[in-house]
């Protein structure tokens, strides 16, 4: 999927002139401090797991169907997936077609998640979601999170349909990240339970686990998601994960347990807003921090849209960020980045 630039946008980054280059840059500045709504959940009953693999935990139904595969907590401190989905299994969800696999995926970084400083328990060696290449899976590096991958690969390997519940740092609209398979978007649509869709190409960094080959051969047909539910450890976005797993769970699986009461599945719907209009837009660019000094001139939230060509988002040095066309949506923009690291990815409105 190709999406050129108009004919009349405008370079993305360009030089300040005249400006005073500092010959140090200054201190990053302190994160804000986050407020935890939510409490991490208690995973021991998963721990071990029933299949052979710690973490993870897989059924099967008597009936041909997909297997469908749910992983949560790539990230330690991302864990509203995890209480969704311990939620369901405390509920004795079982696949009524195919199988069910539910993996939790960095239950050794969870164990690390301190309030007081909750963003240091993202991992502990390395990002889990910059693992997933074919060449970095199979060689001779070895980390606590590229292990734990390669310890629960055969499940993605199997896997028909996946999706991948992740929350924010930032505040910011929730989204489903398709990549840019045409399949992806397809399961996106399908769930659709944030209103807004982004295809995309991922990170130059290194790659996501819906950007595995699985998923992203032209030569299968299995598809995968991310759902980034919205902000960390707030209650809505523990709303919008459980109104995307229903979705997504909804055509294959059945509750042989008491979902009313464990689950609270009315009052959930009561208090969560009405999924608002779908609308799929497509990355076309993606801006990197190019030194330490990158800093936004406004805080920006993920979902924003910039309605003139050329305005000014950011300073990264001596260099300015400014958007290429009209009706610029702002996707996640990381309002501190590190150098090297992405900063924000601009997209625009596919009809």
């Amino acid at each position: 999927m190709k999406h050129l630039p108009p004919v009349d946008a405008v370079p993305i980054r360009t030089r300040r002139r005249g400006v005073f280059m500092e010959t140090l840059p200054p201190p990053p500045a302190p994160l804000p401090r986050f407020k935890v709504e939510v409490p991490p959940p208690d995973l021991s009953a998963w721990r071990e797991g029933n299949c052979g693999i710690p973490g993870v935990m897989h059924f099967e139904s008597r009936r041909v169907g997909p297997h469908v595969v749910v992983v949560c907590l790539i990230h330690g401190n991302e864990y509203t997936g995890a209480i969704v989905m311990d939620e369901l299994l405390r509920a004795r969800i079982r696949p009524a077609t195919g199988r069910l696999s539910v993996i939790f995926a960095n239950i050794g970084a969870l164990a690390q998640f301190d309030p007081e400083r909750p963003v240091a328990s993202r991992f502990i060696d390395e990002d889990m979601n910059r693992v997933w290449s074919e060449d970095t899976l199979h060689g001779a590096r070895s980390s606590h999170e590229l292990d734990r991958a390669r310890q629960i690969l055969p499940v993605i390997h199997t896997a028909d349909i996946l999706m991948d519940l992740h929350s924010m740092l930032w505040p910011g609209r929730p989204l489903i990240l398709s990549g840019r398979a045409a399949r992806g978007i397809t399961l996106a649509q399908q769930i659709d339970a944030t209103g807004l869709i982004v295809a995309d190409d991922g990170h130059a960094d290194g790659t996501r686990l819906i950007d595995f080959a699985r998923f992203s051969s032209p030569h299968t047909q299995a598809r995968a998601c991310l759902l980034e539910a919205g902000q960390h450890w707030q209650v809505q976005t523990l709303h919008t994960a459980r109104r995307a797993v229903r979705a997504l769970l909804r055509p294959s699986c059945l509750l042989t347990g008491n979902i009313q009461k464990t689950w609270e599945v009315e009052k959930t719907i009561a208090e969560t807003p009405p999924t608002p209009r779908m609308r799929c837009m497509v990355v076309t660019d993606l801006v990197r921090a190019q030194s330490s000094r990158f800093t936004f001139v406004s805080p920006f939230c993920g979902g924003d849209i910039i309605a003139q060509r050329g305005t000014l988002l950011a300073r990264d040095g001596d260099d300015e960020i400014r958007t290429p066309y009209d009706d610029c949506m702002l996707v996640m923009p990381n309002l501190r980045p590190g150098r090297g690291q992405t900063a924000l990815r601009l997209a625009r409105h596919v009809p």
